[in-house]
């Protein structure tokens, strides 16, 4: 979701305005009717780190089709 003000508004109020963001919301600021800024919130909770192998058994191959690798030959 975006909140869009003008530079005036920003400039008076940008504490109030950055306070009431929620995580991901933008706020554009815009100078002459034209979007000059924009500020997004940081998540408040970061993100989990990666681990390999979270994904296994979820894709299963049903059978080994090497057919379709006979158009490729001369790339390989």
């Amino acid at each position: 979701m975006s909140t869009i003000v003008t530079m005036e508004e920003a400039q008076a109020h940008l504490p109030d305005l950055v306070a009431h963001l929620g995580s991901g919301e933008e706020l554009i600021i815009t100078q002459d009717e034209k979007p000059v800024a924009k500020l997004v919130r940081e998540n408040s909770v970061p993100r989990k780190a990666r681990k390999a192998g979270n994904c296994i058994g979820l894709i299963k191959i049903v059978a080994d089709d090497d057919e379709h690798l006979k158009d490729f030959a001369e790339y390989m």
